[in-house]
């Protein structure tokens, strides 16, 4: 992939690229894997330098049917996701009482209405929420992240029984997950 079309577009403060507007004719296949993990792994090596794992994900969108895509305004690279492409690695509170999301890639997400938590399966099975990001993508919730959260969540009832876990996040809900009858945390 030739990304000195991208360069040219990229903003230094990292403004992410308008790359929902760009459809290029050129397409092919990457071998680029992101691990459910967050790890980004080219030809089977992971990717080590952050800057680059950052400028890539910046080019990252999900497309109508699913697969992931590299883009620039000339080709797009088709590429493996395990999981979901982000990781939540921090969460902090600000002053209002909102949360605030920082992803694996550098992304601040505020919770709220444009950004809800919603419950998913991992591949492995396991119910835990994400994030959607931008263009289709979506960050899980790392585990320390989720704990964190936890220890602020509040229990409300559920219609027809159960409990939910979650918090409010600027003014919205975000459910952390679900316990059963007699469940505690």
């Amino acid at each position: 992939m030739n990304l000195d079309p991208l360069l040219a577009h990229i903003h230094p403060e990292g403004e992410i690229p308008p790359v929902d507007c760009w459809h290029p004719e050129h397409a092919g296949e990457m071998d680029l894997v992101i691990a459910a993990d967050g790890r980004w792994l080219h030809e089977g090596a992971p990717i080590a330098r952050p800057r680059l794992v950052r400028l890539l994900s910046t080019i990252l969108r999900r497309e109508a049917d699913g697969r992931y895509a590299l883009v620039t305004p000339a080709e797009k690279q088709f590429i493996r996701v395990e999981d979901h492409p982000f990781l939540v690695v921090d969460a902090e509170p600000d002053a209002e009482g909102s949360w605030w999301l920082t992803t694996n890639v550098g992304d601040r997400l505020a919770l709220g209405e444009g950004h809800r938590l919603s419950l998913s399966e991992t591949p492995a099975g396991e119910t835990v929420p994400e994030v959607p990001v931008r263009f289709g993508l979506a960050a899980r919730l790392g585990r320390n992240v989720y704990y964190r959260l936890v220890e602020a969540a509040e229990h409300r009832a559920l219609p027809g029984g159960g409990e939910e876990l979650g918090l409010v996040s600027d003014g919205v809900w975000q459910p952390l997950g679900r316990l059963d009858h007699g469940e505690t945390t």
